[in-house]
């Protein structure tokens, strides 16, 4: 029996070969799933988004807005985006950015982003709230291979960034972005934990005058 006939299990990994994981991929109950493959193990989430989850989703891409927005700072963001290299590797990040002179790496009009030709994102950043210990292990691995200068962990449950910059096929954590210079990661925290107790709008203006406060 080949895996195609078996059901899947989702939110692991499990041995499979490229074409089985694209096909996989096309079967009707997986059309809204994302899909990660890596070590020839391929990994299709499936977990329902809770309201926690999506606020601090929505609430990291607002922080970085306004911080590269006030600072100067060129970069494109990618919400949900899947990057591949054929065969190989794909994986589909909650969020991730091109920043600086990346900026305009990938062209408007590009769908799934091929890594034989374009570069990977400078920062990629995962929101777990069932799948922590997947991004901070696994999932870690394949983006410290793909040389991505940092990656971020938002720990819905925890309500704090887990941040790392990774260089030399390794990671450490670090407490203020490298990619994004002068962006404290505990003032996300501060971000975070403001949110669960107050909405959005508020967070958003004391985020602006933390960014615009003088050093």
């Amino acid at each position: 029996m080949t895996l195609l006939q078996t059901q899947i299990k989702t939110n692991t990994w499990i041995p499979a070969t490229w074409d089985e994981y694209l096909q996989i991929l096309e079967q009707p109950n997986f059309t809204k799933a994302k899909g990660y493959y890596y070590n020839q193990k391929m990994r299709i989430e499936m977990s329902p988004v809770g309201s926690d989850h999506a606020n601090d989703h929505t609430l990291i891409i607002a922080a970085i807005s306004l911080f590269t927005a006030i600072k100067g700072i060129d970069l494109n963001g990618k919400d949900n985006c899947t990057y591949r290299q054929t065969g190989v590797l794909e994986i589909q990040p909650d969020v991730s950015y091109y920043i600086g002179k990346n900026a305009d790496a990938v062209p408007i009009g590009t769908g799934i982003i091929n890594l034989e030709i374009y570069p990977p994102p400078n920062l990629v950043i995962e929101v777990a709230n069932h799948s922590l210990p997947d991004d901070k292990g696994e999932k870690r691995l394949i983006y410290e291979d793909l040389k991505v200068q940092e990656y971020w962990i938002i720990d819905v449950q925890n309500v704090q960034v887990i941040a790392f910059a990774i260089a030399d096929q390794g990671s450490r954590r670090i407490t203020e972005s490298l990619v994004l210079p002068g962006l404290s990661i505990l003032l996300l925290n501060e971000a975070l934990q403001r949110s669960r107790r107050m909405n959005q709008g508020q967070v958003y203006q004391w985020l602006l005058n933390q960014f615009q406060a003088p050093n």
